[in-house]
């Protein structure tokens, strides 16, 4: 199979397409033949050797669509459509940058669609992270304000479409200008300029502040965004579009605004349940949603998707066909 394995961290160019043996799966496995795959920001991180413990070589991809090879166990069957995601794909063990892949049967969320593998690709890690960032973290309700810090990402934008599908009212930041109209076709009422200080901007709106702050763009300017929060409003990080994991000498009670909630949300560690991700793929179907893709590589040009998510130049996802 070919497979783009790194194996030290580097620019996009130490990903090397490589042929690789067919892995074999054992007790609790399932080979998948993969059919496409969605880039991510923390698979640039780990590219970068910014991911703690990750090995190299390693083949990276922490999300997957494809047809199930071979299940040893016969729970599922030749050809089934799955998705899978996270659990230490492409950290712990190989992930998805491959024609096929191996993986624990735990990770696989079987579904069925007509949909092509180039729109499918889009969803697992998108749609997850959207979904539990507004619903299992933010409990959104109908009526209120969130505020989407990195609007223009693929995460963002599917954040900014189903919370105003939802009700909600959407303010979405964006560094650059050019790309306001988009936000506003996706369902942001209000587009902010993102310089790194959005609170002033925020509060000129809503001077009592927002309900709800989805935060994407990471650690540095979670502290603006938390106070952009009105008394007793949630803001929960989801994302780190700026590489940034950590803040130096954090001190709470001056971080975090009085009676503002502070939460996360890591599909790693709480997923959305099957039902939820085949319901989203038929909403898609029926073009009630709609995915916004940036591009679509071939695995052989993964060197030059990696080049063009670290650019920064789409407003969406990117999607790679084995």
């Amino acid at each position: 199979m070919k497979a783009a394995v790194i194996y030290h961290p580097g620019l996009p160019e130490a990903l090397v397409l490589q042929e690789r043996p067919i892995p074999v799966p054992t007790d609790g496995q399932v080979l998948i033949r993969v059919k496409a795959f969605g880039l991510n920001r923390s698979e640039l991180m780990t590219r970068k050797g910014l991911s703690p413990n990750v090995q190299f070589p390693r083949i990276l991809g922490i999300e997957c669509v494809g047809e199930v090879a071979s299940d040893p166990s016969g729970q599922y069957a030749k050809g089934q459509q799955v998705a899978a995601l996270m659990g230490g794909m492409g950290r712990d063990f190989d992930g998805s940058y491959a024609e096929y892949t191996v993986l624990p049967k735990r990770l696989l969320h079987p579904f069925e669609s007509t949909l092509p593998w180039e729109t499918l690709g889009a969803v697992p890690e998108m749609f997850q992270t959207v979904y539990g960032s507004l619903y299992l973290a933010l409990d959104s309700q109908p009526g209120e304000t969130l505020l989407v810090r990195g609007g223009t990402s693929s995460v963002g934008m599917l954040a900014v479409q189903l919370a105003s599908r939802a009700g909600l009212t959407v303010l979405a930041t964006t560094r650059n200008a050019r790309k306001e109209q988009v936000l506003r076709d996706n369902g942001a009422v209000h587009v902010l300029i993102d310089d790194g200080q959005v609170k002033e901007k925020v509060r000129a709106i809503f001077p009592q502040g927002i309900d709800k702050v989805l935060e994407l763009v990471g650690a540095n300017t979670l502290h603006d965004s938390l106070s952009c929060l009105r008394p007793g409003g949630t803001g929960c990080m989801s994302g780190m579009l700026s590489e940034s994991w950590t803040i130096p000498d954090f001190a709470p009670m001056e971080f975090i605004p009085a009676t503002v909630r502070l939460t996360i949300y890591d599909s790693g560690q709480i997923g959305s349940p099957t039902g939820a991700f085949q319901n989203f793929v038929r909403q898609v179907e029926a073009g009630q949603v709609k995915l916004a893709v940036s591009g679509v590589f071939n695995l052989d040009k993964i060197v030059e998707a990696h080049q063009f998510m670290e650019r920064n130049e789409g407003a969406g996802k990117l999607v790679v066909l084995p």
